[in-house]
């Protein structure tokens, strides 16, 4: 079990002195599969600090594409998660039944046939491909599929080719704010993203291992194997528990090394959210008051700041 926590270490690193970590932990810990949760905590700081290093180092891409490359994967990540379920449904065609969410029709594949008579596809795919697209650093795939996001939103009155969950009803996201497909908002933002990483020349966008999708594999099987839905309270306390642990490691990261480029993802997500529920204020979920939401959503962008405006403070007194 120690292995996994080398896990939150760049391959480098674990290559050079990664027998030498767990004989460490071997000799610290006798017997045990796995250290107390005070050096597991240690462990793991040091690994995303490692990693942030590493991302710095590498000097093949400037830190604010870098960035922005991260903020697309956030909203991608961030439009897939109500549709975890539909997507592993249609992908493996099983019938939700009674699970199925906002539809005018049910049973079997119940995007399959609508009242327009046409095939229909789970509106999930789109940031699915989109987010695939972006850890492979094919910017030019992610592109049509964030536009198609945009279409989908704009003519979910007419002919759609994809359902209208999402679009009929509300989709949530960790504290409550709500953004459906008909709001562009994310689309948007998410689409000009890729269109200026587009515009890059593709060796210059970071690649990521196909591993990355393990998580959101996961994910799926247990939105589409449990049935939890967006609107249930076990699927909303995991999200805020997931993104309590993305803030927190961006934090690690900027402030080991006083880069801004976390930054640009934190903001882009706390604007696209703070939108939703400053605009709809009457479709907001109440799980805390307005306020509280706002100021959770606002806070970790001067934090972030003023973290790296600190290290690089001590690296020049240094």
């Amino acid at each position: 079990m120690n292995r996994l926590l080398l896990a939150a270490y760049p391959e480098p690193y674990r290559s050079r002195q990664g027998e030498e970590v767990l004989a460490c932990l071997s000799e610290a810990y006798p017997g045990r599969s796995w250290p107390p949760p005070r050096e597991v905590a240690a462990l793991v700081r040091a690994g995303v600090q490692a990693r942030a290093r590493a991302v710095v180092d590498d000097t093949a891409r400037p830190w604010w594409l870098d960035g922005i490359h991260l903020a697309a994967l956030a909203l991608a990540a961030l439009a897939l998660v109500p549709y975890l379920q539909d997507v592993w449904h249609w992908a493996l065609h099983i019938d939700p039944g009674q699970h199925a969410i906002a539809f005018h029709f049910s049973g079997w594949y119940p995007w399959a046939e609508g009242p327009t008579r046409i095939r229909l596809l789970p509106y999930g795919l789109l940031p699915l491909g989109c987010l695939i697209a972006l850890l492979r650093g094919r910017a030019w795939i992610a592109l049509p599929a964030a536009a198609a996001m945009i279409w989908a939103g704009a003519t979910s009155h007419g002919r759609i080719l994809f359902g209208d969950e999402g679009k009929a009803g509300l989709s949530y996201y960790g504290l409550g704010a709500p953004i459906t497909a008909r709001d562009l908002v994310l689309s948007g933002t998410l689409c000009a993203a890729c269109a200026v990483l587009a515009l890059c020349r593709p060796s210059r966008l970071r690649r990521r291992s196909y591993r990355w999708l393990v998580p959101v594999v996961l994910a799926m099987l247990v939105a589409g194997g449990l049935h939890i839905i967006s609107v249930s309270p076990t699927f909303q306390r995991g999200l805020f528990a997931l993104e309590v642990a993305a803030l927190i490691a961006a934090w690690a990261a900027t402030a080991a090394t006083g880069d801004r480029r976390w930054l640009i993802p934190v903001a882009a997500v706390a604007i696209v959210r703070t939108q939703a529920i400053v605009v709809r204020p009457d479709a907001f979920m109440q799980s805390f008051p307005d306020l509280v939401v706002l100021i959770l959503l606002i806070a970790p962008l001067p934090a972030l700041a003023i973290a790296a405006q600190r290290r690089q403070g001590q690296a020049l007194a240094e």
